[in-house]
């Protein structure tokens, strides 16, 4: 269960990172409310992940999730370069959470 909430920690992690764009310098307020909310379940989420799973494990996969989904995020919704070199980069941070999950007990 613990690495459910995480993955889920991660996911919100991407929205507050997608929604930074939105509030246009915190200067929008309802992008900046589910921002901040976001940001507020992200790291709630990755605390409870945290009772029954190491922190370094723990904080890298969040990153990792963060990160990914961001990119492909900004690809899609903010049309950012998609190439070969991208494509790779964010493969090999998918490897890493995948990684991550196979050497960690629990």
């Amino acid at each position: 269960m613990a690495w459910i909430i995480l993955v889920v920690a991660g996911v919100f992690e991407v929205c507050w990172a997608i929604g930074l764009k939105y509030t246009e310098g915190f200067t929008r307020l309802w992008p900046t409310i589910g921002t901040l909310l976001s940001m507020i379940i992200s790291v709630l989420l990755l605390g409870i992940a945290m009772k029954s799973l190491p922190v370094g494990t723990a904080y890298a996969v969040w990153v990792g999730v963060g990160a990914a989904g961001t990119v492909l995020l900004g690809i899609l919704l903010f049309g950012e370069p998609f190439n070969a070199a991208r494509l790779v980069s964010v493969s090999l941070i998918i490897a890493g959470i995948v990684g991550l999950k196979l050497a960690t007990p629990a």
